[in-house]
């Protein structure tokens, strides 16, 4: 899995400070909009992705439902998240072209 293109993107957008990982994070950045992408993880709950989404949807933020599981996550980034926000306008939109490149994840209709 380490060889995806995606997670590796992911990598560096954390190392760069530019990821909101976890619940709260994730919260706090689509609520004060730094947050240009949300990514909510395939084993999330659905309460938890329904709350996000919801916050997302209002904000005009993108959301992708991804197959990554949390246990991916955790082992590309280090951090244990099932939902979390890429905070910058390059890396959003280079992530979204590799997900969609790799069949990883797709934009959720709202």
């Amino acid at each position: 899995m380490m060889n995806d293109s995606a997670l590796s993107l992911l990598g560096i957008c954390r190392r760069a400070g530019r990821l909101s990982l976890g619940h709260d994070a994730c919260k706090e950045a689509l609520n004060t909009g730094r947050a240009k992408l949300c990514i909510i993880c395939s084993d999330a709950s659905q309460r938890l992705s329904d709350e996000i989404s919801g916050i997302a949807k209002t904000k005009e933020i993108t959301v992708y439902d991804v197959k990554y599981t949390m246990l991916d996550i955790k082992q590309a980034l280090s951090f244990k998240a099932a939902v979390f926000t890429v905070d910058d306008e390059g890396f959003a939109k280079s992530l979204i072209a590799k997900l969609n490149e790799n069949q990883s994840g797709e934009e959720r209709s709202i």
